[in-house]
């Protein structure tokens, strides 16, 4: 049995998280630390009324160390990095949920987070945990970075083009669609109910902090340096992000080999599905899967992906990175 703490379980993700270690056969969540707010999980969030008895505490480094083998860390960038070294000290592995430790170049991550990066040690040795692409790595590393939502579609969206050198790896747009879930939990005036309700809108313009890490997966894939044009929007759902992503091929191709060249790249992907008609929401919500629709219109290839922000975007691919990590089956917990 999995002993997991999680370090941060005040959030969105953290209460994710718990909610797939409750079903999760091979894991037990031992340890469990609130940010802002502790005391019993039930009492911050009602759906654990009479499932689950933890109770929040202030963390202690070696209390965590007694009583797990995990920790999913679950604290805002910026944040995480001032934990990690102590957790990782103490042999216990870690699992990332923030930004942190994504992108590998320490200036590119203090222009996008304006922060300067203060682990640097650590930050050289972390495996970018997008499961289907990273899987070796990620079965032998002590701490991974937990890749973002948004990168997440995207990067599942681009990686059989990018690595087969079928697309121009510099003509690259991303367009995606968010859930609210994706602001976090803290208060915000543009996603107050009155604003967000029956509305949509673009942010981030130029500026999101995902696009150096869609853009380092997307470079990492293409084995050059790849250019990616990142527009996220907000839109009046609680979770899911839906991407649409357009680039322009090398040659030409045709729908049905693009479409065969997914089948088979993603052939032996648990949590990809290759589909043949645009992907909904309602389809990956509350699940761990991804939907792919790749297609060829007017002489470019474009990719629609669906996922669950929360779960493959977040706390899901979390304890898919966990899973691998303790070699067992990726899946348990998650189907």
């Amino acid at each position: 049995m999995i002993r997991v703490a999680i370090v941060g379980a005040s959030g969105y993700t953290g209460a994710e998280a718990i909610d797939i270690l409750l079903k999760h056969p091979q894991a037990k969540l031992t340890y469990a630390t609130g940010q802002t707010e502790t005391g019993h999980i039930a009492d911050i969030f009602g759906q654990f009324r009479g499932r689950c008895d933890i109770v929040l505490e202030h963390l202690d480094i070696e209390k965590l160390k007694k009583l797990a083998d995990v920790a999913l860390c679950c604290l805002p960038h910026k944040v995480s990095m001032d934990v990690i070294p102590s957790i990782l000290s103490t042999g216990v592995k870690v699992v990332d949920l923030s930004a942190d430790y994504r992108i590998k170049d320490p200036a590119v991550y203090e222009a996008a987070y304006k922060h300067k990066h203060m682990d640097l040690a650590n930050l050289s040795t972390a495996v970018y945990g997008l499961c289907e692409l990273y899987r070796d790595e990620i079965k032998t590393a002590k701490l991974i970075a937990n890749p973002g939502c948004f990168p997440t579609g995207a990067a599942l969206a681009m990686a059989p083009l990018l690595k087969n050198k079928l697309i121009d790896p510099t003509d690259i747009i991303v367009n995606s669609v968010s859930g609210v879930t994706g602001a976090g939990k803290a208060p915000n005036a543009n996603f107050h109910f009155p604003n967000m309700n029956d509305n949509l809108f673009a942010y981030g313009i130029g500026t999101h902090r995902h696009n150096p890490e869609i853009e380092q997966t997307a470079s990492d894939l293409a084995g050059t340096k790849a250019t990616v044009l990142f527009q996220p929007h907000v839109g009046c759902f609680d979770r899911g992000i839906l991407s649409s992503v357009y680039m322009k091929p090398t040659a030409s191709i045709t729908s049905e080999e693009v479409l065969k060249l997914f089948q088979d790249f993603y052939k032996n992907e648990r949590f990809v599905q290759v589909i043949k008609t645009a992907p909904m929401l309602k389809h990956v919500a509350h699940t761990n899967y991804c939907q792919v629709f790749p297609a060829v219109v007017k002489g470019k290839v474009v990719v629609f992906s669906a996922i669950d922000n929360m779960v493959k975007g977040a706390s899901g691919q979390a304890i898919q990175n966990m899973n691998i990590m303790f070699g067992i089956d990726e899946s348990t917990g998650l189907i």
